[in-house]
């Protein structure tokens, strides 16, 4: 983009970042700020991505999929990318299929009950259920039941110090991965196989987030609270009409919050800053301290930032965040 007067590469040659001159075919590429050598992948949950030349060849993957999150005290992450808080002491339809009139027969519903968890009212997940037919597992309280069962499902249980996950099968229909971290934070990921129609709290995954706030009834609401109401699992609940703001009912723990929370905007975290907005997780992650103030503190703070390095995972970036000292992972009893 501009003349330099110097020295340049020979004919054929092209400079690198490191400022040496090389042949075409080992130009590096470059991504969020990162440079990646001839052959390097990058991968995203549609695309893998090869640096070639200089430049990345992308192959769009034979299965797609994408991801819901729920964490902390109601922030939720649509399967096609809007975010919305909600507080709510009921049972709230995650995501199901057969929600289109022509098909309403449902293969699969994933269900999370809400309990207060702070004295300004905030809520936490606490508790999931999985309905798949007449196989039906149930999270709660760091561990999970099975009952029933169902020939046409496939499923497969993994535990680690800090997550449990579930690999589900239904076949010619969907593969499902759900990750819980035992407490607040629930991962939904689907690649499907079938145009049915998704709906519940994650959105229709039809990707347009424009749309995502599609009621039970079949119409977009106007806001998230009439959006949340609508996906009651039990209609006798009480409806949400406002959305708690723990830092202002608790102004006293709004500095801890933001001082802990501030190893989002560190250095710690630099690699991922240009790959991963990071304001949406900071500011849930003080939301969140803000609002634990009846035990479990650290957790809520600890499970919010774990959250933004799942992120940051997903775009092939991994940060070593945890100390002994901060958000520690104790070994399991005999490791």
């Amino acid at each position: 983009t501009k003349c330099e007067s110097g020295c340049v590469c020979a004919d054929g040659l092209y400079e690198n970042l490191d400022g040496r001159c090389v042949p075409a075919e080992e130009c590096p590429c470059e991504y969020g700020g990162l440079a990646y050598g001839k052959g390097e992948q990058i991968q995203t949950e549609c695309e893998i991505c090869t640096c070639k030349k200089g430049k990345w060849k992308c192959v769009q993957k034979s299965r797609c999929s994408s991801t819901c999150n729920l964490y902390g005290e109601g922030h939720i992450t649509t399967f096609d990318g809007q975010r919305f808080v909600f507080d709510g002491n009921c049972e709230y339809i995650l995501a199901m299929d057969g929600c289109s009139v022509n098909r309403p027969v449902s293969s699969f519903k994933i269900v999370t009950e809400n309990v207060i968890c702070g004295k300004s009212g905030v809520t936490c997940s606490r508790s999931i259920s999985i309905y798949l037919g007449n196989l039906t597992f149930v999270l709660r309280d760091e561990t999970f039941t099975i009952s029933g069962e169902n020939p046409g499902v496939r499923y497969n249980v993994k535990k680690n110090a800090l997550h449990l996950m579930f690999d589900i099968t239904i076949p010619g229909k969907y593969n499902m991965t759900l990750i819980w971290n035992k407490h607040m934070n629930f991962f939904i990921k689907i690649s499907r196989e079938t145009q049915e129609t998704i709906c519940g709290l994650c959105g229709n995954y039809n990707g347009n987030m424009k749309d995502d706030f599609e009621t039970r009834s079949k119409y977009v609401a106007s806001n998230e609270l009439e959006f949340v109401n609508s996906w009651k699992e039990n209609p006798l609940c009480g409806d949400v009409y406002f959305v708690v703001d723990p830092c202002s009912k608790n102004p006293y723990r709004k500095a801890w919050a933001e001082k802990t929370c501030s190893i989002i905007n560190s250095e710690v975290f630099s690699a991922c800053h240009n790959k991963v907005n990071r304001m949406p997780y900071y500011e849930a992650c003080v939301r969140d301290s803000c609002g634990c103030d009846i035990g479990g503190d650290c957790e809520c703070m600890c499970d919010a930032i774990a959250v933004y390095a799942m992120a940051c995972l997903d775009k092939g970036i991994c940060i070593d965040w945890r100390t002994p000292e901060f958000c520690p992972v104790y070994c399991e009893y005999y490791n």
